[in-house]
């Protein structure tokens, strides 16, 4: 009797480790299929078929709902370029997102707004410079000079926003210019 006791138990306790191992199995395979989903979700919407980028992309969280957001990332680098953002510059960074398109409330408008109100890693501006290179790959000589002055001219927009020191002096600063450069670079 004893022994039916031990070997019922035995059983049990095998049967409770291979239903653990299995409900794992199961988890690890949808996160892997949700992670493939989200990938390939990402580059429909963006274009961008190097994996290397779009797995980058995941990383940060950027999802095809907040992709939108990514073509900001110029913006809010040149806002944070002295180390704080101005309100002036808080404010042109959304009237920009606005008139492209992006609603506050919406996870993109939501995702930007983190980004103005906790300067973002470096990874984020790296990252644009890789979705902007692959990018750009896709375009010719003249898209690929419209688009630099696009992204370019709205960053100085933003860069101009806090104006001089009391109104005096340059409006854009030394860090607002060397992020400016480094877009242009990116976007050649």
């Amino acid at each position: 009797m004893a022994d039916d006791l031990f070997s019922e138990r035995k059983k049990s306790l095998e049967e409770e480790f291979f239903a653990r191992q299995n409900e794992k199995l199961k988890r690890e395979l949808r996160e892997k299929e949700q992670g493939k989903a989200r990938k390939d979700a990402l580059a429909a919407a963006s274009g961008i078929q190097d994996e290397r980028v779009i797995a980058r992309l995941v990383a940060l969280d950027i999802e095809s709902e907040t992709l939108a957001a990514l073509s900001l990332v110029p913006l809010v680098e040149v806002a944070w370029a002295d180390g704080s953002i101005d309100e002036k510059e808080r404010v042109a960074v959304l009237a920009a997102a606005q008139k492209q398109g992006l609603a506050p409330g919406k996870a993109a408008y939501r995702l930007l707004e983190s980004w103005l109100a906790e300067r973002p890693r470096e990874e984020l501006m790296t990252t644009w410079k890789e979705y902007a290179a692959a990018l750009a790959s896709r375009l010719g000589v003249e898209e690929r000079r419209a688009l630099r002055e696009e992204i370019v001219g709205r960053a100085r927009l933003v860069a101009e926003a806090a104006g001089g020191l009391l109104g005096l002096g340059s409006k854009v600063s030394r860090a607002e210019e060397a992020v400016l450069r480094e877009l242009e670079q990116a976007l050649s």
